[in-house]
């Protein structure tokens, strides 16, 4: 059976990642693809258990603790969830992957992209997305986004102004390296029209 796709969807937190994930799912299935929606940290037991560990604000996690801790969860996920879904032909769509860390850890804890891409290498068996759709918004705008939340702010969300303001840098850098699967989506559209050019961005893959 022919190989999957594996679409990532990254951004800073606000942006809307997870209702864009949710709405291609549905829009995918509807088509008839076989369509598979995980996320980051997460999707199986083990990250899981990583995830509620690495967001807990009662933590004070080192950054080289945060990167591996992130990268471990990732190397799961492949292992159980991801390599096996595309060698049977399904498009994952996934939540975060590997630009997160390049941006939240490399570039956000400053410990410098290229020695995260090197872990992550390692964690992933150098799986790269086939396409990785970018929601670009203001720190300040996906600040304001989470304020709104009922939920309370994890332990990254806390985080300041500086931070995030670096990782929409690296986010910005890493599209324009990789402009082939790269797409760029402005996170301020209306839901309908974010997801509208979503599906555009990925119509060459299905």
């Amino acid at each position: 059976m022919a190989d999957g796709r594996l679409i990532t969807i990254e951004g800073l937190d606000g942006a809307g990642k997870s209702t864009l994930a949710r709405g291609l799912h549905a829009a995918l299935g509807e088509r008839g693809v076989r369509v598979e929606l995980l996320r980051e940290p997460g999707g199986v037991p083990l990250s899981e258990r990583i995830r509620a560990l690495v967001m807990d604000p009662a933590f004070a996690v080192d950054p080289r603790a945060e990167t591996l801790l992130y990268a471990a969860a990732r190397a799961q996920l492949v292992r159980e969830r991801l390599r096996p879904a595309l060698d049977a032909g399904v498009l994952v769509l996934l939540d975060r992957f590997v630009d997160s860390s390049l941006a939240y850890q490399g570039a956000g804890r400053e410990l410098g992209v290229e020695p995260v891409r090197a872990i992550n290498l390692f964690a992933t068996d150098s799986l790269a997305p086939d396409r990785t759709l970018l929601l670009r918004i203001a720190p300040a705008d996906g600040r304001a986004r989470q304020d709104a939340r009922a939920a309370g702010a994890d332990r990254l969300e806390r985080e300041d102004g500086p931070f995030f303001a670096r990782i929409a840098a690296a986010y910005d850098e890493l599209a324009r390296a990789e402009p082939e699967r790269f797409r760029v989506l402005d996170a301020s559209l209306p839901p309908t029209r974010l997801l509208a050019g979503a599906l555009l961005a990925i119509e060459d893959l299905l």
